[in-house]
């Protein structure tokens, strides 16, 4: 075959699936602006008479940035290397022919969905065909019309431009699900840093109005004896650090113990046992924490050289338990019980454990308890109260 007699020729339109990339998406962008301006076109033709003779038809419709191939085997490195716009094809090419060009694109998942406009002479319509049926975007016969080269140019562009804005609004849509997923997840995240599990889910579900009876609970307080006095000693940063030293020991304690932290105010921590889900060894699971809640601080005195003085307070009984705020949720309990709770903790002892006549029925023997005596508590009068010492 003679190369300058015949036509071999291919535009291929560079059009393979989306890709995350910020060189992806500003192709596809230059893509979507306008379909001949900023088209790429590969022209694959072993004459290099027709390849002039279509890089001029070309450049009359506006498309400049054109790249030749004189084979079908250098037009699938280029393809594979370069991103393009648009394939014409001729059906007769040295080495590898149209129909074997157009299988090798077809095959790759990276470039398959690329345009092809298939070029054959009347002899060789039975291969334009086949072409068609392997997913040829057009055909063109040979010698090939000037206009309708141009239409069929044009309308292959235009179809390109309509896919690649397809496929950059499916990508933003995917990108902005994402988003909106990691912003779910934070959000979860800091929902279940505040609630209780089975709360925060019942948020999730939509229940607006949140609020419990629980029949027996075990509410501890604990304030760290001296800290405003050691605050004005202290400078911010290493006051803030040393606090946050402390509770954090006590979150990773009542984690340990299945309790529930309430909440701190300033220097005081107050977490309770048997919410929101009911257990029946509340009272002892609240009691083995308080113990090492001592042992915690000591060793931090020790790490630190401080003499912090912990002073913790337990009571058992009933409770109200629910969530408070629109924008800002509060889980907290309300009733006597916590409010003989903190009267057990202010009128305790440093490094001491006092514990109310009711916690102390609700204990197992596996605590040792030292009877303290009466003890003038506001709103309830005088009762006689414990201090617990160790495990048995």
């Amino acid at each position: 075959m003679n190369p300058e007699d015949e036509s071999h020729t291919m535009f291929m339109l560079r059009g393979g699936g989306v890709v995350p990339t910020d060189k992806a998406t500003e192709a596809a962008r230059a893509s979507v602006q306008g379909p001949a301006q900023s088209a790429s076109v590969l022209v694959v033709d072993d004459s290099r008479t027709l390849r002039r003779l279509l890089i001029r038809e070309l450049n009359e419709i506006g498309i400049t940035h054109i790249t030749e191939a004189t084979d079908g085997r250098e037009a699938l490195d280029l393809v594979h290397s370069k991103d393009f716009d648009l394939v014409l094809l001729d059906m007769e090419m040295p080495e590898l022919d149209g129909l074997q060009v157009l299988y090798a694109i077809k095959a790759d998942p990276l470039i398959r969905s690329l345009p092809v406009i298939v070029i054959s002479g009347a002899e060789q319509f039975d291969q334009a065909v086949k072409c068609i049926e392997m997913g040829a975007e057009d055909y063109l016969p040979k010698p090939f019309n000037a206009v309708l080269l141009r239409a069929r140019v044009m309308s292959s562009l235009e179809k390109k431009r309509l896919r690649d804005l397809d496929r950059l609004r499916l990508t933003e849509l995917q990108y902005e699900k994402e988003l909106l997923q990691l912003e779910k997840e934070k959000s979860e995240r800091l929902l279940l840093n505040i609630l209780p599990h089975p709360i925060a889910e019942r948020l999730k579900r939509g229940e607006r109005t949140i609020a419990d009876s629980h029949a027996e609970v075990t509410v501890l307080f604990a304030d760290l004896v001296g800290f405003t006095q050691l605050s004005s000693k202290t400078e911010p940063h290493d006051l803030v650090n040393l606090l946050n030293e402390v509770f954090t020991h006590f979150d990773h304690l009542a984690e340990r113990h299945g309790l529930e932290k309430i909440k701190t105010i300033g220097d005081n921590y107050m977490l309770v046992g048997g919410l929101p889900l009911p257990r029946g060894d509340h009272a002892d699971a609240v009691a083995a924490m308080a113990l090492e809640m001592i042992e915690d601080v000591a060793r931090i005195n020790e790490k630190n050289q401080r003499q912090i003085s912990i002073r913790i307070g337990i009571n058992t009984g009933p409770v109200v338990a629910g969530v408070i705020g629109r924008k800002k949720f509060t889980y907290d309990l309300w009733g006597d019980t916590v409010n003989l709770a903190s009267r057990m903790e202010s009128s305790g002892l440093p490094n001491s454990i006092h514990v109310s006549p009711s916690t102390r029925a609700a204990l197992t023997g596996k605590f040792t308890l030292t009877e303290r005596g009466l003890v003038l508590c506001k709103g309830v009068g005088e009762i006689t109260t414990w201090f617990l010492t160790g495990r048995k």
